[in-house]
């Protein structure tokens, strides 16, 4: 069974988190496959309206696996508060799996995008300040950090510490900010491990087989 993709064209506000729930039911997986929790689905369901940021509109579809792919930028704080709600909802969260390869937003990204905007001034791009952009520019520089990463302190620390090395340099030398200790950076970024350790799963091997099976696979972006 091939991919179904939904994508909006409109720039934002098209409807795609109503038509990926109408389908969800429909369908066996749906994958957020980009972006971060700077956008967001509002959904409906009887008389109760859920608004996701990072999570796939198919959290909301009992039977349904929500999957965040690779291609997205995570924040594990947004990600456990938006578990958080939900379940105090009665929702089932158990099912999420998530990337091992989805690279992670740490505080410095959200501190760079913050700075350069006002940095920026009338020129600013008009950012949401939650360190995506930033994060994607370190993913396509080969210095980001994976969800896989947060399982190996020494390759943790090693990945954050030369992210700091260039970035401390920008934020203090062009910005005339503090600069950023690692070890604030790693304490928060640890303190989620323990609670994402079992929804990381290799997705691109699960969606694989699954559509090798002849399951339904929903792209939401």
């Amino acid at each position: 069974m091939p991919a179904i993709v939904i994508v909006g064209v409109q720039w934002g506000d098209e409807g795609k988190g109503k038509a990926t729930d109408l389908l969800g039911s429909r369908v066996d997986y749906v994958v957020k496959f980009n972006g971060g929790n700077n956008a967001g689905h509002t959904v409906v369901i009887g008389d109760e309206t859920y608004a996701l940021h990072l999570l796939p509109s198919g959290i909301l579809t009992p039977g349904c696996v929500p999957v965040i792919g690779n291609g997205v930028v995570v924040d594990l704080s947004v990600l456990f508060e938006e578990l958080d709600g939900l379940e105090q909802r009665g929702v089932d969260v158990s099912r999420l799996l998530i990337s091992a390869n989805a690279h992670v937003i740490a505080d410095y990204h959200r501190t760079l995008d913050k700075v350069s905007e006002r940095f920026l001034g009338s020129s600013r791009i008009g950012t949401t300040g939650r360190g995506i952009g930033p994060t994607y520019a370190d993913k396509m520089s080969r210095l980001g950090v994976r969800v896989q990463d947060m399982f190996d302190e020494k390759i943790l620390r090693q990945k954050v510490e030369g992210a700091l090395e260039l970035k401390n340099q920008v934020l203090v030398k062009v910005y005339n900010r503090r600069a950023i200790d690692a070890d604030e950076v790693l304490d928060e970024l640890l303190s989620h491990r323990g609670r994402l350790e079992p929804m990381v799963a290799d997705t691109a091997l699960v969606l694989g087989d699954a559509l090798d099976r002849g399951d339904t696979v929903l792209l939401e972006a």
